[in-house]
């Protein structure tokens, strides 16, 4: 589907006009919010304070108390690379810190599914755990924290979903998002959750004189993994996610990371000395999810682990080998649910139903998320793919559009229809759920339904919103290179994107799918290099397109050796 371009609102003189920016950073800056340059000061000391995070200091005596007492720790991830990188923080921190008897647990999403489950507890309790630390889940697992509990396993949850409306009986719960807590950024990652326990572990163990015998350990070296969590989750990026992602990267551009990540950008083909969030999320992530939605999650998190670089090569080169698999799959499942949609006679015009469920036999429970992804942006309508679960039931993914709230939705249709779904949970842009079989095509309606209820005040065409127009003077690499680095850039605060009219003076196709143009903005005759990835060969190229409306990026090119401007077309349409 086209989507509408919309120009953001900024005032003629913006609040950034005497900062010393380019111009056209400082309007893109003024169009995020940003209205003084202090809010542009990105240091670790801006850091909101870990005292503010709910039950921190209740975390961090609990830990301490095991780290004195010299107790088993077992850590229970996700397999997610948020939940690979906090449970590779929380174990490296932890033996940092001086632990002895620390391991991880990942559930494996084919036999044990989500979160800390009674079964998981079982596979944990045969290695005598005092302690269990969920990294990334357990907000909604109550028969778990109660299996742990009736084994005599003290529990502390460190999650960042949404809470339900019951919370489990742990000894501790660390959750922004939990009913009580004030912590200003409600949008910290899993592993932004566990680093922040980290500085409050950190802080009680000073406070017990516990670095008198022993260094202190310097949370700095592990801003690494919270930048990859962070940015692979995809949650909203406020100033202070902003602070740990743009540490981060700093760090991994001085080479002051860890072997797995730099094998990662070398296995991606990514340069380390330039890296940003977008390396990081379309790079280094797909490569360690791939792990967890073919294989077992272990695979990325000892890539992570790994102290010693030619072992994080051998794991880096095993992810990438998952990565191309999934890929695969991921092609070919795609075929198929576009097979499923020309059934319903959806031509480019046609309007698409409000919600889109979709279920095919045969298809890969680890790669439905993805799917759902692809089908909701081509779309742009809430999109819920299901595969085959072991044991009869289906699995899906869910994936939503700005102001339809999936977990809410998916809330919504279990109270409506007690039995419907067996479980759920996950954020407003994303969740996972369980149902039996037989029950699909009643979830589908029920689906939809309630997607209609929500979906009133919404609009349904996916929008571009752009930073407006640029002039002829701006089109130069020194330009493209400042806003490269002017993020870190993701959700809630988008790279920029601009609009224009350009005359096409040639267009060839390569790579199979991907349209190469060469272009000058309309009224003047600087020649400008564009690619518009993954385009429809049936349509492109088009020799009767002179002119062209498209919504793009400035980007550096590099290529052996020579670095030069190219526009990145998001949207191409003819005039």
């Amino acid at each position: 589907m086209q989507k509408r371009i919309r120009r953001r609102q900024v005032p003629a003189t913006g609040p950034l006009s005497g900062a010393g920016l380019h111009p056209v950073l400082a309007r893109v800056y003024s169009a995020r919010g940003i209205d003084s340059s202090r809010q542009l000061d990105l240091a670790l000391a801006q850091l909101l304070p870990p005292a503010e995070l709910r039950h921190a200091d209740r975390a961090a005596s609990l830990l301490a108390d095991a780290l004195a007492a010299d107790r088993r720790i077992v850590i229970i991830g996700d397999f997610d690379a948020d939940g690979a990188t906090s449970t590779a923080l929380a174990v490296s921190a932890l033996r940092a810190f001086g632990a002895r008897q620390v391991d991880y647990l990942v559930p494996n999403r084919f036999e044990y599914g989500y979160g800390l489950t009674p079964e998981i507890v079982a596979l944990a309790a045969r290695g005598n755990p005092d302690l269990i630390v969920t990294v990334d889940n357990g907000i909604s697992s109550l028969e778990g924290v109660a299996a742990a509990s009736a084994r005599g396993i003290t529990t502390l949850i460190t999650d960042h979903h949404l809470a339900g409306r019951e919370l489990p009986q742990a000894a501790v719960i660390v959750n922004p998002n939990q009913p009580g807590c004030e912590f200003p950024s409600k949008a910290l990652a899993g592993v932004g959750v566990i680093f922040y326990i980290m500085l409050a572990l950190r802080a009680e163990l000073r406070a017990r004189n516990w670095f008198a015998q022993r260094a202190e350990v310097n949370l700095a070296q592990f801003l690494d993994l919270v930048a990859l969590g962070t940015v692979a989750d995809v949650v909203p990026l406020d100033r202070n996610n902003r602070i740990l992602v743009a540490e981060g990267l700093r760090r991994i551009r001085a080479g002051q990371c860890r072997p797995g990540i730099l094998a990662l950008l070398e296995v991606a083909a990514r340069q380390r000395a330039s890296v940003v969030a977008s390396d990081l999320g379309f790079a280094v992530a797909p490569r360690i999810n791939a792990a967890g939605r073919l294989e077992d999650m272990s695979i990325g998190i000892e890539c992570l682990l790994s102290e010693d670089p030619a072992g994080a090569r051998a794991c880096a080169s095993r992810l990438h080998q998952l990565n191309q698999e999934r890929r695969v799959i991921e092609r070919d499942m795609q075929e198929e649910a576009l097979q499923i949609l020309e059934k319903l006679a959806l031509s480019e015009g046609d309007v698409p139903p409000v919600a889109m469920t979709l279920y095919q036999s045969g298809w890969h429970q680890g790669v439905i998320g993805i799917l759902a992804s692809r089908i909701k942006d081509r779309l742009h309508r809430p999109t819920i793919a299901f595969a085959d679960g072991d044991t009869g039931e289906l699995k899906g993914s869910a994936r939503s559009i700005p102001g339809i709230h999936i977990r809410d939705i998916l809330d919504a249709v279990a109270t409506r229809h007690p039995g419907l779904v067996t479980r759920f949970g996950g954020h407003a842009m994303a969740a996972g759920l369980t149902l039996p079989r037989e029950g699909y095509e009643a979830f589908s309606v029920a689906f939809t339904q309630e997607v209609e209820r929500h979906a009133r005040d919404v609009h349904l065409q996916a929008v571009i919103e752009s930073d407006g127009e640029l002039s002829a003077a701006d089109f130069q690499l020194a330009l493209a290179a400042e806003l490269r680095f002017a993020g870190p850039w993701g959700q809630h605060f988008p790279e920029p994107v601009f609009d224009g009219r350009f005359a096409v003076v040639s267009q060839r196709l390569v790579g199979e799918k991907h349209l190469k143009l060469v272009l000058t903005p309309v009224g003047c005759d600087t020649l400008l290099d564009a690619i518009a990835f993954n385009i429809d060969p049936r349509s492109w190229p088009n020799p009767a397109a002179t002119e062209l409306e498209i919504a793009y990026r400035l980007d550096v090119n590099e290529f052996r050796g020579q670095r030069s401007l190219q526009l990145i077309v998001e949207q191409l349409a003819v005039c």
